[in-house]
């Protein structure tokens, strides 16, 4: 047996691994949702720590392996890779095939878990916007994907909308910059797999009665378009239009959840040409974490920095930097502390504080007043979090009760 591996934890080498994945001991395996997969797959806890354990070709694993250990170096959406082990025999002296473990990406939903209970269509499109986002994300960073798909992804609450990742890069290939015609094969392919799986939720009668499967793949493939277009085209300006503009688009972009690290300008006959040469997603979850250490979705990351700017605001502290920490003692910790340990699996701590905003202004508003942060915390816990499935472990078919687009005021519990 034949182990590469990014872990020092020498507890992977207590997994039967001398056993086909198939029939792993009930007692190692944690019951997590699946989506759909061509392979074996399984979910392990190893020291208080998931992973998931898939069963393939050698050739197939190691270069999954290698492009998911170079998406982690250009930081883009996607699982972990953990180890490959290769050279896999039973006890007989039979062959087994490779497996390639992944780090399980917590808090995170296949679609058809999402899908487990007919979402809104404003919901869907949420879901879809993420994937189209992902999708953009992975071509700027030269990633070729080869098989867009709900099923290849996993989604993760994010303030009302979603963050995806990609799960599965079997097909993909990583260059140093996509060609267009690259692009536009992986939207064809993303078109036709979204297509399919949309008539596969409607056939099991999981797809709301006002969403056309067809029309929500070509939204998908429309939003990506649009998103890139916004990311790098290239507009001729007047000299005097240049400063304005400039810091116009670069708003947009921020707004998009992108940062502009380098602009590149080229002028002839007093015009001036702009486009955006590197284009970094995450621009609020990286002043977030700047400011307060908290890693957090960009959603996420944009309710928080709102809140914090608030508490700035209120507490008239000139330095960012004071009030952020200030903040965080003062405001954030006090939330996520009262909840109780046997709720802390519900959700993420920076998701729980965003639903916590919305259910403390939900209460204010039936109130006519400010309720205050106590208050507000204990109904929350009590009539919100309480109620909702756990979303860190165990997860059934109950996930899809809440759709991520209701406020937690909304939203019935489960």
């Amino acid at each position: 047996m034949r182990i590469t591996s990014t872990s020092s934890d020498p507890a992977l080498l207590e997994l039967p691994l001398h056993v086909p994945l198939s029939r792993w001991p009930e007692d190692r395996l944690v019951a997590l949702p699946r989506g759909l997969s061509r392979h074996v797959v399984r979910f392990v806890r190893v020291d208080g720590a998931v992973y998931a354990v898939k069963e393939t070709p050698e050739r197939i694993a190691q270069r999954e392996y290698d492009l998911l250990r170079g998406l982690e170096r250009l930081d883009a959406p996607s699982v972990e890779a953990v180890a490959i082990v290769a050279d896999r025999a039973d006890d007989a002296g039979e062959p087994l095939e490779s497996v390639l473990i992944t780090r399980h990406l917590e808090f995170s939903l296949p679609y058809r878990a999402l899908f487990s209970r007919t979402l809104r269509p404003e919901t869907t499109v949420r879901l879809l916007d993420a994937l189209a986002v992902l999708l953009v994300r992975l071509h700027l960073s030269g990633f070729f994907w080869g098989d867009v798909s709900l099923s290849n992804t996993l989604f993760r609450r994010d303030a009302g909308a979603f963050a995806a990742y990609l799960v599965d890069a079997e097909t993909g290939q990583l260059h140093r910059q996509l060609s267009t015609g690259q692009r536009e094969e992986d939207l064809d392919i993303a078109r036709t797999n979204i297509f399919g799986e949309m008539l596969d939720l409607d056939a099991g009668g999981l797809l709301h009665d006002a969403i056309d499967p067809e029309a929500m793949a070509d939204d998908v493939v429309r939003r990506y378009e649009s998103l890139w277009h916004e990311l790098t085209h290239e507009e001729e300006l007047a000299t005097r239009d240049v400063r304005h503009y400039m810091d116009c688009r670069i708003r947009r972009l921020n707004e998009l959840g992108f940062d502009v690290e380098e602009l590149q300008f080229s002028s002839a006959s007093g015009r001036y040409r702009m486009r955006p040469k590197v284009v970094d997603a995450g621009h609020h979850s990286r002043r977030l974490l700047r400011l307060t250490g908290l890693d957090a979705e960009e959603n996420q990351a944009r309710a928080l920095l709102n809140d914090l700017d608030t508490y700035r605001a209120q507490q008239r502290a000139p330095d960012e930097q004071l009030a952020a920490h200030r903040w965080v003692t003062d405001v954030f910790e006090p939330v996520v502390g009262a909840i109780p340990p046997e709720l802390c699996g519900k959700l993420e701590h920076t998701e729980v504080f965003v639903q916590f905003l919305e259910h403390r202004w939900y209460l204010s508003e039936q109130a006519g007043r400010d309720v205050g942060t106590a208050a507000a915390v204990a109904s929350y816990v009590t009539d919100v979090l309480a109620n909702r499935p756990d979303e860190q472990a165990v997860l059934g078919f109950e996930v899809g009760d809440i759709d991520a687009g209701e406020t937690v005021a909304e939203a019935e519990p489960v």
